[in-house]
Formats: structure tokens, sequence, C-alpha cells
């Protein structure tokens, strides 16, 4: 059986481990969005994590108990005392910072496109019964999200008045 270590708080391992650094990911209606993030490799434990580690070993038999290395990305901004946000990340470690952070920072876009989904191109309007029914709605839906997402990306698109 391999060594295991002893397991630690999620903020004593980042106050102990972590190395900032500052990373700008866009720029947002009240000027440039930056802020410091570390990046560290964790072994998660508890029941979910140990379930998953299982699956992937294909089974009981095979795994040795040893849990898998996982990204996690830390937010703490300069005027924070401790951390703000925490993203586990199943890209490589590897991975530029810069990179996780402006994918971990998505979510407003996808809130926004999800709403736009729903309220204005119908998402939640199918009323049918069938499955088929169903994935032809969701189908054509999504299609026109992304004709629309690809004419508010085309700088020489005529928008109306």
């Amino acid at each position: 059986m391999p060594d295991r270590e002893a397991p630690r708080s999620l903020p004593g391992l980042v106050a102990e481990a972590a190395v900032f650094e500052e990373v700008t990911w866009r720029q947002g209606g009240k000027g440039t969005m930056t802020s410091r993030f570390a990046v560290l490799q964790v072994r998660p434990s508890g029941k979910e994590a140990c379930r998953a580690a299982q699956e992937q070993a294909g089974g009981r038999g095979r795994w040795d108990g040893v849990l898998p290395l996982r990204t996690l990305l830390v937010e703490q901004p300069e005027e924070a005392g401790e951390p703000t946000g925490y993203w586990m990340i199943n890209l490589p470690a590897a991975t530029a910072t810069a990179d996780l952070v402006r994918w971990a920072k998505m979510r407003r876009r996808i809130e926004h496109d999800y709403r736009e989904l729903k309220h204005g191109l119908g998402l939640d309007h199918f009323e049918g019964r069938t499955w088929r029914g169903w994935r032809h709605h969701v189908t054509l839906v999504t299609a026109a999200q992304a004709f629309l997402t690809l004419r508010r990306l085309d700088p020489e698109a005529q928008m109306p008045a």
C-alpha cells in the first residue's frame, strides 16, 4: 500500500503551498478584470472522489486506494485575506494559468447564453410529449443560438438600426 498523507484543510493547504500570480482575463464594463490566482495539484477526498477513482480503475479489485491528482485553481485578490474562489479542473496542470482563469470566469457568458436560449429563442416553450419532438426543438433552438452568436461576432455583419 502506498504511503498516504494526512488530510489537510483547503485553506491550510492554500496558505502553505500556493504561489499566486496576477492574471487579467478580460475587459469589463468597469475596467480591466484582474485578480491573483494559484494552481495546485490536490487529491480530493470524500465519498464522491473515492467512487470516481474506483470507477476510473475499472472496478473495486484494481483500485490501489490512492486518489488521483486533480488541478485546483484558487483566486485570492490582493485585498482579500483569504481565497474567494476555488475551481476543480480536469485539465492538465501544464495548462497555462491564464487559460484556466479565462475558462473559469466564463460563467457570466454561459448564464447570458442560457437566458437568451430560454427567453429569447423559446428553449422552454416545448410542450410536446415525444423524445423526438423535444430533440428537434432543442436542435433548432441551438442552431438559432449558433447563428446569432456568429452574427454578433462578425465585424462586417449588417445590424438592424
